[in-house]
């Protein structure tokens, strides 16, 4: 008989993991190893029972408090306790749906959006669609009509699924129990059925055109309103935007993410806007005033006499809106003295000139910096 390996060694855990990580850990692995994803597999199968057993014990803490002082020796016979038979697709299903049926489960392995009601109807699928603007469009504000390709109800049936006159019958394969039994080795597991998805009746006469789906994949076009002052990776959600549902069931939701271009002139820091400007030296020497760009065309900014390169000055209000409130951002300026590259004869003469005349008392940060140079040698 081959030897019962350790539980944390089955779920590849440490001994001190916490429950939300066990948990975790766990539905990873049953869904990795669960027989509907690997048919006929019975390496898959013997796996995902051990990963159920495991799971069971570590899960509940007085059986994993047994277990990690007496190892499997607490659920034999004469230990107390005793774990019992156990069967892991009841645990999977416990675990994945939460109590009420569906939810992770449903998600991977094709219900994708809500739960099949008596009629057979489902909830579509919610989508996602990741939509570039440009900064100038976040900060006014603007609309979008977006192509997608997804399902959408069948106009023949009306999305109902049924031809016209077609009656909604009890279903032949389930006999209207909504839910077939298979064999897994020693086991009988109920699996939803595959004809008539869980409601336990079918239509009659399908649609030919949706075979009795009640939706068909289309290219459709939705508008989406953008808000100004809307940032990067804001998420905006068209209620109903998503896929139709099955056989007449509610559509699903279509969230809109919205990404904002990187922009030639701003960076971006919550309302306010950042850029950069070149100013000359006889600008930054004598003060003077320079053009600064904005979102809405340029303003005038007053360089005061002495502006060191590097220096920041605010623009107020020709910021972004704040998003849903009142005011706009500000523009901070760094200017960036622009020194003479190419200087002639007579340029340069006259620059010598004009540098012997400054003086150390026109170079203030000059002076200062090397007296602080000073002092490492005094």
């Amino acid at each position: 008989m081959s030897r019962k390996r350790d539980y944390y060694e089955v779920l590849g855990v440490d001994r001190s993991v916490g429950e939300d990580e066990l948990k975790r850990v766990y539905r990873k692995l049953a869904v990795k190893y669960h027989p509907d994803k690997n048919p006929g597999d019975h390496t898959a199968e013997e796996k995902f029972k051990e990963i159920g057993e495991a799971y069971e014990a570590l899960s509940d803490p007085s059986k994993r408090a047994a277990y990690d002082r007496y190892g499997h020796a607490a659920f034999q016979g004469g230990m107390g306790g005793g774990a019992g038979f156990h069967d892991p697709f009841d645990l999977f299903r416990e675990v994945f749906s939460g109590g009420g049926g569906g939810g992770i489960f449903e998600q991977f392995f094709g219900g994708g959006g809500g739960g099949v009601d008596s009629s057979g109807r489902q909830r579509g699928s919610d989508l996602r669609y990741d939509l570039q603007i440009t900064l100038e469009e976040a900060a006014r504000g603007c609309e979008k009509e977006i192509e997608i390709r997804k399902l959408d109800p069948c106009d023949p049936c009306g999305g109902t699924g049924a031809q016209k006159g077609s009656k909604v019958v009890t279903c032949p394969t389930c006999r209207g129990r909504g839910q077939v039994v298979a064999s897994r080795g020693f086991f009988q597991v109920a699996q939803t059925c595959p004809a008539c998805h869980g409601s336990g009746r079918i239509i009659e006469k399908p649609c030919s055109s949706c075979q009795g789906e009640g939706r068909v994949e289309k290219t459709s076009r939705v508008k989406i309103k953008i808000p100004a002052g809307i940032d990067t990776e804001s998420r905006l959600r068209s209620t109903g935007g998503g896929e139709a549902g099955l056989r007449g069931g509610p559509s699903g939701d279509l969230y809109v993410v919205v990404h904002i271009r990187e922009h030639d002139v701003f960076t971006r820091n919550g309302i306010d806007l950042a850029c950069e400007v070149p100013i000359p030296f006889s600008t930054a020497a004598l003060g003077g005033e320079i053009k600064v760009p904005t979102l809405d065309g340029s303003v005038s900014l007053k360089i005061p006499p002495g502006t060191q390169s590097g220096a920041v000055f605010r623009i107020r209000g020709f910021g972004l809106p704040a998003l849903q409130g009142i005011g706009k951002g500000d523009i901070l300026t760094q200017v960036q003295v622009e020194v003479p590259t190419r200087l002639n004869s007579e340029q340069r003469a006259a620059l010598q000139a004009f540098a012997e005349l400054c003086g150390e008392e026109n170079n203030p940060i000059n002076k200062s910096f090397y007296d602080r140079v000073k002092s490492f040698f005094t």
